[in-house]
């Protein structure tokens, strides 16, 4: 029962997942993350569908990842996730990332919640029966937490959401955030450093057309907090560690 609460997944890094510097990214390992999740949670009757047949669906509400290292072109990685708490309305699951030597490369925190597909509202979990996968194993990373705003501090780069952007729901991708949050950064900077811990709190859905901008703002040496704003309020906030 304790090794069934561990899912494990496999992947090989490919050539058009790469950045310029022919190393995985943030977003990619935030898509493996979300389809490993997706699957965990299908494989134990609360994945996409068996939320849809109880009219609710999951949604990403703060993800961490923290990285010594990034895997290279066609290098396996072998991820495994898990629950480690469950509330009445959120519940927390963790990942490890291990390359093909056996060696862990990066650490994983993520809080999801479920939401009523009519009202979007949240709606109560069922805590007794994602209880019976939690598990103690160690992620040693800590846990997303809140994140100081910046939208008033510094101007915003304008962005309009975009057929590209939206996901199965018709909503801005979990990933596109990360993605555009990254894009703020200039090339010289992932030139010279790696990203050693990204963190990002998901607060409203981005729509098709939807007028943001994005805030950057440096608050300590190597230390950044951002923002996505429609209309002057945060609808995402994050923060980046570069070493």
């Amino acid at each position: 029962m304790e090794k069934n609460k561990v899912g494990e997944f496999h992947f090989v890094t490919e050539s058009y997942l790469m950045d310029f510097r022919g190393r995985i990214t943030i977003p990619m390992i935030g898509t493996y993350l979300l389809h490993a999740a997706s699957c965990h949670a299908a494989d134990r009757g609360f994945g996409y569908n068996d939320m849809t047949e109880r009219h609710t669906a999951w949604v990403l509400s703060r993800l961490a990842i923290e990285m010594t290292s990034y895997p290279a072109m066609s290098e396996s990685v072998t991820l495994y996730t898990w629950v480690d708490e469950v509330g009445k309305l959120f519940t927390s699951r963790c990942f490890e990332l291990v390359n093909g030597e056996g060696k862990t490369f990066g650490f994983a925190r993520s809080i999801w919640a479920a939401i009523d597909m009519e009202t979007r509202r949240p709606t109560l979990l069922d805590v007794e029966g994602l209880s019976a996968y939690v598990t103690d194993r160690p992620c040693p990373i800590e846990k997303p937490g809140k994140i100081a705003p910046v939208e008033n501090n510094v101007s915003g780069e304008p962005y309009r959401v975009k057929y590209s952007d939206l996901d199965v729901n018709g909503h801005l991708n979990s990933i596109k955030y990360m993605e555009h949050l990254l894009d703020l950064f200039d090339i010289s900077l992932f030139r010279e450093k790696e990203i050693s811990r990204f963190e990002i709190a998901y607060q409203s859905e981005g729509k098709y057309g939807m007028e943001l901008t994005l805030h950057n703002q440096e608050v300590s040496p190597g230390k950044y907090n951002m923002s996505i704003c429609h209309e002057g309020k945060a609808i995402s906030r994050a923060a980046v560690t570069w070493t």
